[in-house]
């Protein structure tokens, strides 16, 4: 540890003007900063009116700073994204006052300083002068008694650095305490008292004759510190949170490029999860929309123990009859037995393999066929096992590439002539095969190709509002009384459903899940760019501390950018993930994504907490820097 002051005493008396004069690196900054609680002792004492400040906590000299003491720097430290009267106003935001006074006062002392005209101006819009003026007016805002001045001509022109002077010594005629910091001699003896110091040593104290500055009341050293009423932090709250915001905001604006490359994580992170939500419910939409046009609430009865039975094909009990006992139960709607066989099917120089389906009437709406040309098969069909064949469109395109229309013609199905009736549309489930599909009656199928009354499968349609699992142990119950044994099994529609539910929804939280991890990795480039920014911003910082803020304020500031940033890209997120919905609109993909309002809400809150969790570590960081070192960062 080096030693910077050694053995200093010095007392300095309420409305004195003080120099504190030595070359650099003598140890006055030092001594300025620890008279203005800036930077603390390693040892020793110093009191304030009796009061002793190495007792005080951070906040407490905080208070001291910001109600007893006015700084002055050589380099301004204005801050560059605030106009000069919101420079001005900085130290009175942090004693809570209301907006209006202190605009008002702000404005009151830029006028007095000459820069009535220049209220609106940044700092790189004024020159040195100009600047300085600001700081001045800033060290009087809280109306301190006390101003610290550190070479507060040091960087400005002759003519600036005298009309700083004058403006000094016109405080002190007022009855304000001066201390200059100076190497310059010729400034020092504008002061009443100089001390001068060398190597962390005073070595001369003395009464300036020559000044012409009031002489202070040397027998009347302050009694009191001048305190503002401290309002209590819950009345206090709402205005420092809109302060703490707008300062954000104005930060943020003065660095747009820096504030959107934090925020982009998040904007993809929140698109990411609310696409990928969304392409899972479209998903799951679009498979239960073509599930219900296939037919819902039914109950497919099969031969056979289950679909591995490989006696099922000997099964011969599963009849007509039962499809016929199915349909006079109260809680069926509709039956349609089914046979298949496969074949050749030819008409004219076209050959090709076919699945014959032999199914009932009603097998087309209860699976959302949609006719296209001609018509369906009917009861009387069935009765009188005509050959009336009805065929998907895609096999109309095959046997009928000129693009004739097959209604009436006449088709050969193995060594069976059969007339097309009928084209429909099928919903767009299967492998794609180049089996061709083909529909005719079952008794048709049952008598032509089968030469047998069994039946493949029994599809029943429930009635409307009928429980399905008590319909599938009431048809369980009738069949078994029927062929006297259980040698069928019966897939019940909803338990397939709700695997397809399961499914879609393991999907849907496996890349929902993946999505929050971009957002996670999102969360950690706003703690990342969030630690650059504080240590970009260390002299601000410093400047902010020496002026009166809180650790607090400090940590509410930065913690608010890192909210704000989230915030504002978890809304830019929100419309790019919306955007994505509607370009899959645009481009007419096969199915639509479905947003949904919990996720995008959740995401958006979830965006909120990646600023609160991401950002407390900069923040807190930045709030508890040391003011002195701070300040000393360029």
């Amino acid at each position: 540890m080096v030693s910077v002051l050694r053995g200093i005493d010095l007392t300095i008396k309420q409305g004195e003007m003080v120099a504190i004069v030595g070359v650099s690196g003598s140890g006055k900054s030092t001594l300025m900063n620890i008279l203005g609680c800036l930077d603390q002792l390693s040892s020793g004492n110093y009191r304030i009116a009796g009061q002793e400040t190495t007792l005080l906590d951070a906040d407490q000299l905080s208070r001291l700073r910001r109600d007893h003491f006015g700084f002055i720097f050589q380099r301004y430290h204005l801050l560059d994204e605030l106009t000069a009267i919101g420079n001005v106003e900085i130290p009175a935001v942090y004693a809570d006052r209301p907006s209006a006074a202190r605009k008002k006062r702000a404005e009151m002392l830029l006028e007095r300083l000459s820069m009535g005209d220049r209220l609106n101006h940044k700092p790189h819009q004024l020159s040195g002068g100009q600047q300085q003026r600001v700081s001045i007016a800033r060290a009087l805002m809280n109306n301190a008694r006390i101003i610290l001045a550190d070479e507060p001509t040091g960087a400005l022109d002759k003519n600036s650095g005298e009309e700083v002077l004058r403006i000094l010594e016109e405080l002190h005629a007022e009855g304000y305490t001066i201390i200059i910091v100076t190497h310059d001699m010729g400034i020092a003896e504008r002061a009443g008292r100089i001390v001068e110091i060398s190597d962390g040593k005073i070595l001369s104290n003395r009464f300036n004759a020559r000044s012409r500055s009031m002489k202070s009341d040397e027998d009347s050293p302050s009694k009191h510190i001048f305190f503002h009423e401290e309002i209590s932090f819950w009345r206090a709250f709402p205005g420092r949170l809109i302060e703490a915001c707008r300062m954000a905001f104005l930060s943020m604006n003065a660095h747009r490029v820096r504030t959107f490359l934090t925020m982009l994580g998040v904007i993809i992170g929140i698109a990411a999860v609310i696409s990928m939500v969304a392409l899972g419910h479209g998903t799951q939409k679009q498979i239960l929309t073509n599930i219900n046009r296939l037919g819902t609430n039914t109950l497919t009865i099969f031969a056979g123990k289950s679909m591995a039975d490989v006696r099922a094909a000997k099964v011969t009990t599963l009849v007509e009859g039962d499809a016929t006992a199915l349909a006079q139960q109260p809680y069926i709607a509709a039956v349609t037995p089914m046979v298949a066989t496969t074949t050749t099917v030819r008409h004219k120089r076209i050959e090709a393999n076919a699945s014959v389906s032999g199914v009932g009437d009603q097998f087309f709406p209860a699976h959302g066929a949609r006719l296209v040309e001609g018509k369906l098969f009917d009861a009387n069909s069935i009765t009188n096992r005509s050959l009336e064949l009805v065929i998907e469109k895609e096999s109309a395109k095959i046997l009928f590439p000129d693009g004739a229309s097959p209604v009436g013609q006449i088709v050969l199905l193995g060594k069976v002539i059969a007339r097309i009736t009928g084209v429909i549309e099928m919903q767009p489930f299967g492998s794609g095969s180049e089996t061709l599909s083909l529909y005719l009656p079952y008794t048709a199928v049952q008598t032509r190709f089968l030469g047998n009354t069994t039946v493949r499968l029994i599809t029943a349609l429930l009635a409307e509002n009928t429980d399905s699992h008590w319909a599938e142990d009431a048809v369980k119950r009738l069949l078994i009384t029927r062929h006297r044994a259980e040698d069928f099994f019966i897939r019940n529609s909803e338990e397939f459903l709700k695997e397809v539910m399961q499914s879609t929804q393991v999907l849907t939280l496996l890349v929902a899940s993946i999505a929050l991890i971009s957002l996670l990795v999102g969360g950690i480039g706003v703690m990342n760019i969030m630690l650059v920014t504080v240590s970009d911003r260390i002299n601000e910082i410093g400047v902010r501390m020496a002026i009166g803020a809180r650790r607090n304020d400090i940590l509410q500031q930065f913690l608010i950018e890192a909210v704000f940033i989230c915030f504002i890209g978890g809304v830019l997120g929100i419309l790019l993930g919306l955007s994505v919905g509607a370009l899959f609109e645009f481009i007419q993909a096969p199915f639509r994504l479905v947003y949904s309002l919990p996720s995008i809400i959740t995401a958006f809150i979830f965006s909120i907490l990646v600023g609160l969790v991401f950002g407390y570590l900069p923040a807190s960081n930045a709030s508890r820097l040391d003011p002195v070192t701070a300040l000393a960062r360029n």
